[in-house]
């Protein structure tokens, strides 16, 4: 349980960062203002939720990779020992992204619904970037698995 969670640790980390990626394209498309994890980060802070605040940046940056890191242990735990293909990582990805942005992120004020969003770039980069989050996700996973001696129900 321990190396399962572990993997997909070190999976969601490298797969927040392919994500990441796909973010900063869209918001240097003029597809959306500004990165998501840092408007959560900003509202966290002390002072008015909508302003800016120092260290931002780095701290939305750092809280995307932890969310990350800790959305793929549970994805690593809840595989076991099935082999991640990328649809059910996929899947996973985009249940994740409609929880946080259908879900707890407009419920906590800081970000509208994805369905309801005035910036209609935002959802569509959003969920691209979780599709890669997911597809990556499944790849680690597999192939730390593979390479750790691992094998899968369907290895067997």
């Amino acid at each position: 349980m321990i190396r399962r969670l572990v993997r997909g640790a070190a999976a969601g980390a490298l797969s927040t960062l392919t994500m990441s990626a796909v973010m900063l394209a869209g918001q240097r498309a003029g597809l959306m203002p500004g990165q998501p994890p840092r408007h959560i980060v900003r509202a966290a802070l002390p002072g008015h939720r909508h302003r800016p605040k120092r260290g931002e940046r780095a701290l939305g940056a750092l809280a995307h990779l932890g969310f990350g890191a800790a959305t793929g242990a549970a994805f690593g735990l809840l595989t076991g020992n099935r082999k991640p293909t990328v649809r059910l990582g996929v899947g996973y990805a985009l249940l994740v992204w409609l929880g946080a942005y259908q879900g707890w992120v407009p419920a906590l004020n800081i970000l509208p619904p994805a369905s309801h969003d005035p910036v209609p770039g935002r959802p569509a980069v959003m969920a691209a970037a979780h599709v890669v989050y997911g597809a990556t996700l499944a790849l680690a996973v597999d192939a730390m698995r593979r390479a750790g001696g691992t094998a899968t129900e369907e290895d067997r």
